[in-house]
């Protein structure tokens, strides 16, 4: 309906559909700790669809972009980031994911001026020198503590198999809990302790957006709430979900990315 109501439009004004789609800014999603970037599949494809250019980025360190985790820190993830900036060619809006959210303000801090708008998705809003450690402990109602098993031996980080379940697929249907243990992966550890610098002058004057999710068990509603409280954002949306929205209801996700959008 919306490729449609676009061409309608189009028409009405004398311009192609090609070019109303250049006017859209391009999209960068950034995944989060425990997955890669195939979580954005159907968010992609509905944002693609509607005439938006999408960019998916992978992060080292996992399943479709391997590197040993010794090899892996948070500027890697953030160049990751940068280099999907230059290929856009033009400001974008840049989605981060939970631990994404850190690593797409490291990238607006290097680069401000290739950022339209952050969109932080369940994600941790970070104020200088936070790192996803120094605030996963400041949220007491988050479920995931108890179950993050530490491999320091292997320099990974995992989720007890059994908890995955219900930490990231709560709400969701019978199909996806049952698939979602197999789907969580290890995590390199270097970058979750790292802090990141973000600073007034680059990152603070980014645009920002914030995606709550409502019955989140990994970053708690509440603590959602608190991070948005100390670093204000333009516009805020909830989603009554749990932590992994592009799962469960990559739709409304896709509507709320394209309204942070404009």
């Amino acid at each position: 309906m919306k490729v449609f109501l676009a061409a309608l439009a189009a028409a009405a004004f004398g311009l192609s559909v090609d070019a109303m789609a250049a006017e859209k800014p391009p999209i960068v999603l950034v995944h989060g700790a425990f997955e890669n970037g195939q979580v954005w599949g159907h968010v992609a494809a509905k944002l693609e669809a509607d005439g938006y250019k999408v960019t998916t980025v992978n992060l080292p360190g996992r399943p479709g972009n391997p590197m040993s985790p010794d090899k892996v820190s948070l500027d890697l993830y953030r160049d990751s980031v940068l280099k999907a900036l230059d290929d856009a060619g033009t400001p974008a809006v840049v989605v981060g994911h939970s631990f994404g959210g850190i690593i797409i303000s490291a990238a607006a801090e290097q680069a401000p001026q290739q950022v339209k708008t952050l969109v932080y998705l369940a994600a941790y809003l970070p104020e200088d020198g936070d790192s996803l450690v120094s605030m996963a402990q400041q949220d007491r109602d988050a479920k995931i503590g108890q179950h993050l098993e530490i491999r320091q031996e292997k320099g990974i980080a995992s989720i007890e198999y059994s908890a995955r379940a219900d930490l990231f697929a709560n709400g969701g249907p019978d199909g996806l809990r049952r698939a979602i243990p197999d789907l969580i992966m290890d995590e390199p550890l270097v970058p979750l302790a790292t802090p990141v610098t973000v600073t007034t002058e680059n990152f603070g004057k980014v645009d920002k957006v914030y995606i709550h999710t409502a019955i989140d068990q990994v970053i708690s509603p509440a603590f959602q709430s608190r991070m948005v409280a100390s670093t204000p954002v333009r516009a805020e949306f909830t989603l009554p979900t749990g932590h992994t929205p592009f799962l469960t209801d990559p739709g409304d996700l896709a509507e709320d990315i394209e309204q942070s959008a404009q």
